[in-house]
C-alpha cells in the first residue's frame, strides 16, 4: 500500500540514515546520493536545489542524470504527444555537429541562416504563397508562431483602424477562434490583451468550429480569425474555404475585410502530401499567414515551428527590427532572440532525405494505421470513434479513389479519439473511462483521457496519436493491452483497490475519476469567452 500524502518522504529516508551525521538533520533531505559511488571512488553526496561547493566528475554526473531520466515514459510509447521522437543517426549526427551553433548570428553563421531561409522557400511553396513574395521565419515550437500570427493580424488591425480615424482602445480589438483551439491561440489573446471569442463546438460540428458560427461573432474590431488544420482533440481540419467564402460575403454586405491565419500546426505538413487536392493555404486569397510545426508530422525533432506570411505587406514594419553587426546589416522579427541551429538543419535534412513522395509515403502510412486502430476499437463494441479519418466520404464527393486512399476518406490527422459507447456506460455505470489512462501507464502506454471543449465538456474521449514511429507491432500490442484493460475491469482487477472495486459494486467512488467542470470553470478564467 502507498504511504498517505501527509508522510515527508525525503525526510523519513533522511532519518533512516545510519551515520549520526544525517541524522535529523535538515541538510539530508537535500542531498543526493551518487550512484555506484564505491565505482568511482567517490563517497560524496551532491545538493539536489543548491550549487554544489565542489564539483563532481562528469562520468559520475552523467550516471546521475541517465538513470533519474529512466524515470521518464518512453517516448515512443507516448501517444498523447504529436512530437516526433525519432530521426535517422545520420540526421542526430548533424545536429551534435552543430550543437552550439546560433542561429541569431547570421555573420558568424551564414551557412546555418542560408539553410533556414531555404526552408522557409521549401514550406513557402509547399502552401502555394505567391511566388517570390512570401516572407517567414522559423520559431519555437508552433506557439511561438501564433504568437507572431496574431500580433501581426493585431497591427494591421490597428494601421486599418487609425487611417479610419477610429477608437483602437474602446472597446478593443478580438479575435475568433473555436473553442477547440490548443491553448497557445487562447494565450496569445490573454498575453495581447485581445479578447478571444470562442465559437461553441458541438457534435453536429464534427467538434470544429462551425464557420456559419463563426461569422456571428465578426464586427469591425475582428483582428482576424484563427482556423485550425486538425484539431488536437479528434484530428479534425476546419474548413478554410467555407471560412473564406463567408467572409467574402461579410465585406460585401459592410465593407469589412477579415483575414485568416491558419493554425496548422499539425496539419500544415499532413495535408498537403497526403490530400494534395484539399484546398487550404495561400490558394485561398484571403489566408494572410500560417504556422506550423517543424517537430510534429514535419518530422523533425522537438522545438522547431515555422510561420509563412502571405506577402511582406502582411507583416507589420514596427515588428521587424534592423540588426547591424561588423558593418552589415541582418533582419529579426522573432520573439525569441536566440534559436538554436540545429532543428532547423533537422528539419532540412528530412526535407532533403524525404521529398514530396517521402512525406507522403509517411503521411499515408500515419493514416492506414489510423484507420486499423479506428475499425479495431470499433470492431470489440466497447468504444465509438469520434475521429473521422477512417469514415469514407460521400460518394458523389470520392472521385475516382478506392478504400485504399487516403483522400477516400474524410480528410484529418493520423489521430483516433475514442470513447465507450453509450450502451457499455448504461451497463457498467461505475466503470470509468478514465481508470483505462491509468492502466495503460502500467504497460508503458501515455494515452490521455480528457473532456472535449466547453458545450461537449460532459464527454469525455481517449486519443492515440499515430506517428512514423508506431509500427504495425505497436498497434498490435496497444489493441491487446485496451482489450486487457477493459475486460480486467469487468472482473474487478484494476491497477488499485478503488478501480478494482468501483467497476463491480460501486461501493467504493474514485473523487477522481471525473473532471470536476464547475472547479475548473471558476478557477481558471482566461481572457477568451464563449460567443
Amino acid at each position: 500500500m502507498a504511504l498517505g500524502r501527509h508522510v515527508d518522504v525525503d525526510k523519513l529516508i533522511g532519518e533512516c540514515k545510519d551515520h549520526r551525521a544525517f541524522k535529523h538533520s535538515h541538510d539530508s533531505l537535500e542531498l543526493v546520493d551518487i550512484p555506484y559511488a564505491s565505482r568511482y571512488d567517490n563517497q560524496q553526496e551532491v545538493p539536489r536545489f543548491r550549487l554544489p561547493q565542489d564539483g563532481v566528475g562528469a562520468d559520475v554526473v552523467y550516471q546521475i542524470l541517465h538513470d533519474e531520466l529512466m524515470l521518464d515514459g518512453n517516448p515512443n510509447m507516448n501517444l498523447a504527444s504529436f512530437v516526433h521522437t525519432w530521426v535517422p543517426p545520420q540526421c542526430e549526427k548533424l545536429m551534435m555537429e552543430n550543437l552550439n551553433k546560433n542561429l541569431v548570428d547570421q555573420d558568424e553563421y551564414p551557412a546555418a541562416q542560408d539553410i533556414h531561409d531555404r526552408c522557409i522557400s521549401m514550406i513557402s511553396h509547399l502552401w502555394h504563397s505567391p511566388a517570390g513574395s512570401s516572407i517567414g521565419t522559423a520559431t519555437t515550437g508552433s506557439s511561438e508562431a501564433i504568437m507572431l500570427g496574431g500580433l501581426a493580424l493585431k497591427k494591421k488591425w490597428q494601421e486599418r483602424m487609425k487611417a479610419a480615424g477610429k477608437d483602437i482602445h474602446n472597446p478593443g480589438p478580438n479575435i475568433v477562434m473555436g473553442a477547440e483551439a490548443q491553448v497557445a491561440l487562447e494565450k496569445f489573446a490573454r498575453y495581447f490583451e485581445v479578447e478571444g471569442r470562442l465559437v461553441p463546438v458541438t457534435k453536429e460540428s464534427n467538434y470544429v468550429m462551425d464557420p456559419k458560427k463563426a461569422i456571428q461573432c465578426v464586427d469591425e474590431n475582428t483582428i482576424g480569425i484563427f482556423v485550425i488544420l486538425g484539431s488536437t482533440y479528434t484530428g479534425v481540419f476546419e474548413n478554410v474555404q467555407e471560412m473564406s467564402d463567408l467572409l467574402d460575403d461579410y465585406e460585401k454586405k459592410t465593407g469589412i475585410s477579415i483575414p485568416i491565419h491558419v493554425d496548422a500546426a499539425s496539419g500544415g505538413f499532413v495535408a498537403p502530401f497526403a490530400y494534395p487536392d484539399y484546398v487550404w493555404d495561400f490558394t485561398i486569397p484571403r489566408v494572410h499567414s500560417i504556422n506550423a510545426s517543424g517537430h510534429k508530422y514535419g518530422l523533425s525533432t522537438v522545438g522547431v515551428g515555422w510561420i509563412i506570411w502571405r506577402t511582406p505587406d502582411h507583416l507589420p514594419k514596427e515588428l521587424i527590427f534592423e540588426l547591424h553587426y561588423l558593418g552589415e546589416t541582418d533582419y529579426s522579427f522573432n520573439l525569441n532572440f536566440s534559436r538554436p541551429a540545429h532543428p532547423i538543419l533537422s528539419q532540412m535534412f528530412n526535407f532533403l532525405n524525404l521529398g514530396f513522395e517521402g512525406y507522403r509515403r509517411v503521411n499515408l502510412n500515419d493514416l492506414a494505421k489510423a484507420r486499423i486502430l479506428s475499425r479495431a476499437l470499433e470492431g470489440t463494441g466497447y468504444f465509438s470513434i469520434l475521429s473521422n479519418v477512417h469514415v469514407p466520404k460521400p460518394v458523389a464527393e470520392r472521385g475516382n479513389f478506392g478504400d485504399g486512399d487516403a483522400e477516400y476518406y474524410h480528410e484529418g490527422l493520423p489521430v483516433v479519439s475514442f470513447r465507450f459507447t453509450d450502451d457499455f456506460k448504461k451497463q457498467n455505470p461505475n466503470l470509468q473511462q478514465s481508470w483505462i489512462q491509468s492502466q495503460l501507464r502500467y504497460y508503458g502506454w501515455i494515452v490521455p483521457n480528457y473532456p472535449l471543449p466547453p458545450a461537449c465538456d460532459d464527454t469525455e474521449i481517449l486519443r492515440v496519436v499515430i506517428r512514423e514511429s508506431f509500427s504495425g507491432d505497436l498497434l498490435r500490442k496497444l489493441v491487446e493491452d485496451i482489450m486487457s484493460t477493459v475486460e480486467n475491469l469487468l472482473k474487478d482487477q484494476g491497477p488499485s483497490f478503488s478501480m478494482s472495486h468501483g467497476a463491480g459494486n460501486g461501493k467504493v467512488k474514485d473523487k477522481h475519476a471525473k473532471w470536476d467542470s464547475k472547479k475548473i470553470k471558476d478557477n481558471h478564467k482566461t481572457h477568451s469567452k464563449v460567443c
